[in-house]
């Protein structure tokens, strides 16, 4: 352990000022939907990171008194170093001291932060939950589908959130052991979605979230791209009967779910070649059912088109990149696509802002790489202290000790340097972070096997996952031209003495990087661009899940336009146009040739979906696991324009995607600022 941020003999929450904050969130009549007076805070914090931490995050006392930040931060980062000590992360109690003083720098600094679970149950309970990420197992019987709903119930109470495949439940047409009909997977799903609506992540953050998937050979699956779909036109009859949007929306069934369809190489080249596709009973594999493969596709795009669902999973990709074969298949991820595992399987997360690690036109490879390795210390220990729902899940949690490092505010990090978010040199520098990141995240882990032991089931995987790490070392090799010299040489460094390591020693994790969403964690970081995203406009305003929404504008175009050399009175004059419009369309002072650099995901001067998925393409190869990814689309885009998202990804490599088209849902949470 060594020191970056923090100094010894002081607090790790030294690194930055503080200062008594009041602040509050309001709803769109302006009226108070939470307020909290004269809350000590980082003074650098915005007040929507305030609010939002204090709402989410912060334990009442009595009377409803908020918790300070510093005794949040002190109450997660104490136990997890004391874990860190406890289970052998830390080498005694002076490393434990540092990492605590490490981490505690990390967060108020706004350079890193876990995700919601561990903030809101670490220190809470003994044996907490602290996982974002779960897979589950589907079993076809009435006890076993039970048994779903009770774990989920237990997982969203706490903070995580579930996927699962249900392509191992009996279709609709198939009979059950007293000769009648099954009621197939859509039936249990429609009950399972009602309680996930039911239940409130610690009494206050966001309901329970859920990824559905079904394999595209399931009897059942035109019913599954259909679902929401149809449930999204009859909301749109409710709502011209002059039933609120809102109460609509909350009647409608499959609202906390994602849906996704898992297709093979094989039914992917039977669209491209025009051929057919079987449908086969669960049951004994015959074949049903036979339908032309782009009739398929198309009916996913269609539903798609209408409401955003479903997405799609691709088998053989993710099945490429999986280092423990041995453990099981890969058929299912979380609700947001970048946690791809076995089923009955956890993932804790913590995210990296990227926009803190820029220095002038410089990114801190040294600073970056230490706080990685920070965080997979303490992400390893969460996985020994941690809680778990089930038996098998601590099992498998234990056998694999997967981990999720991810980042946030790459589109914000392009800005500020000055650089398309649609371009080569965008694509290089997210690539050679993704890279680096992965490389020191896998370094450390290395280390940590050979001080402790590597995970459980490594020796049996050993094989397949030294290929697969070769596969991202090679991706590594193969960046070229504009990328950032300094973070390709730190990363080949990193990867370098990773691969020897892990050679000799093995690797403490399975699974150590992928792109979350970064919903809470991002406004906690303050970041202006979520998870791999770009810009969705400079002003945004965004509608919360447990009341009253929060307008942002963005801070990093002003350090975008001077690295452009912009003098000050052209920059003042354009940040008040950005301010005023969400985007630089037609401002005046702004080249022509510098439009591209202020392109956003919204408005006139909009990236196009081939951009979005060029930029996924770029750093999947240099990840564990996968991106959260939805492609904006144009109210006016068509059904033809969905479908050719899917190929392309399908073509591009990527190992799941999700399409949006603005304004197809009757509420959406993100929104341009008029």
């Amino acid at each position: 352990m060594s020191r970056t941020l923090s100094q010894p003999g002081r607090s790790g929450f030294d690194v930055v000022r503080w200062r008594p904050r009041s602040v509050a969130i309001h709803d769109a009549d302006g009226a108070v939907v939470f307020s909290c007076e004269a809350i000590e805070a980082p003074t650098a914090w915005s007040a929507n990171a305030v609010a939002v931490v204090a709402r989410r995050y912060c334990a009442y006392g009595p009377a409803g008194a908020v918790q300070p930040i510093r005794d949040l931060v002190a109450r997660v980062v104490d136990v997890i170093s004391g874990w860190a000590q406890g289970y052998g992360q830390a080498g005694g109690a002076a490393e434990a001291r540092i990492l605590a003083d490490e981490l505690t720098a990390l967060v108020v600094s706004q350079r890193a932060t876990f995700a919601t679970p561990v903030w809101l149950n670490v220190g809470m309970e003994l044996a907490p939950l602290t996982s974002a990420c779960f897979i589950l197992a589907a079993e076809d019987s009435i006890s076993g589908l039970l048994e779903w709903n009770r774990r989920e119930g237990l997982i969203f109470q706490q903070g995580g959130g579930t996927g699962i495949n249900l392509s191992a439940i009996r279709s609709s047409r198939e009979r059950v052991s007293r000769g009648g009909l099954a009621s197939g997977p859509l039936s249990f799903m429609r009950a399972t979605d009602a309680w996930a609506a039911t239940m409130r992540a610690g009494g206050r953050a966001r309901r329970g979230a859920k990824m559905v998937v079904l394999d595209a050979w399931h009897p059942d699956i035109y019913d599954f791209i259909a679902a929401k779909a149809r449930e999204e036109e009859r909301g749109r009859a409710l709502a011209a009967a002059g039933y609120p949007a809102g109460e609509v929306t909350r009647s409608l069934a499959y609202q906390q779910t994602n849906h996704s369809v898992r297709v093979s190489d094989a039914f992917m080249r039977a669209v491209q070649d025009g051929g057919e596709w079987a449908l086969r009973a669960v049951t004994t594999g015959e074949t049903l059912d036979v339908v032309p493969a782009r009739d398929l596709l198309r009916a996913c795009a269609r539903a798609a088109w209408a409401c955003g669902d479903p997405g799609l999973q691709f088998a053989d990709r993710i099945a490429e990149w999986h280092t423990c074969p041995a453990a099981g298949p890969v058929t299912a991820s979380n609700p947001c696509g970048e946690f791809l595992s076995i089923a009955d399987s956890a993932c804790n997360l913590a995210t990296v802002n990227l926009l803190a690690f820029l220095d002038g036109g410089r990114f801190d490879t040294d600073a970056f790489r230490a706080t990685v390795g920070d965080l997979v210390l303490a992400m390893d220990a969460i996985v020994d202290g941690s809680g778990y729902p089930t038996e098998t899940i601590a099992a498998h949690a234990r056998a694999l000790r997967p981990i999720g490092i991810g980042f946030a505010n790459l589109g914000a990090l392009l800005l500020a340097l000055g650089i398309p978010y649609d371009s080569d040199a965008g694509r290089a520098w997210a690539a050679a972070i993704a890279a680096l990141m992965t490389g020191a995240a896998y370094r450390r882990s290395a280390e940590l096997a050979r001080a402790l032991h590597p995970f459980a089931d490594f020796a049996r995987n050993r094989r397949p996952m030294l290929r697969v790490l070769g596969q991202h070392r090679r991706a590594l090799a193969g960046l070229r031209g504009e990328e950032p010299a300094d973070v390709i040489d730190a990363a080949q460094h990193e990867w370098a003495a990773a691969l020897a390591l892990g050679r000799d020693h093995g690797f403490r994790n399975a699974q150590t990087t992928l792109v979350p969403p970064t919903g809470t964690v991002s406004i906690m970081l303050d970041c202006e661009t979520t998870g791999v995203e770009p810009y969705y406009a400079f002003t945004t305003v965004r509608h919360l899940a447990d009341g009253g929404r929060l307008r942002t504008a963005s801070q990093a175009l002003v350090r975008g336009l001077e690295a452009l050399g912009h003098s000050t009175a052209t920059v003042e004059a354009l940040a008040e146009y950005a301010l005023d419009h969400g985007h630089l369309a037609g401002a005046l002072g702004l080249p022509a040739e510098e439009a591209a650099v202020f392109a956003t995901a919204t408005g006139p001067n909009r990236l196009t979906a081939q951009a979005h998925l060029r930029m996924v393409a770029a750093i999947q190869p240099l990840l564990s696991g996968g991106v959260s990814k939805t492609v904006p689309l144009l109210e006016e885009a068509t059904v033809e324009d969905v479908e050719a998202v899917f190929l392309e990804a399908w073509r591009l490599g990527l190992k799941a995607i999700a399409t949006y088209r603005d304004g197809s849902k009757l509420l959406q949470p993100l929104t341009a600022d008029d």
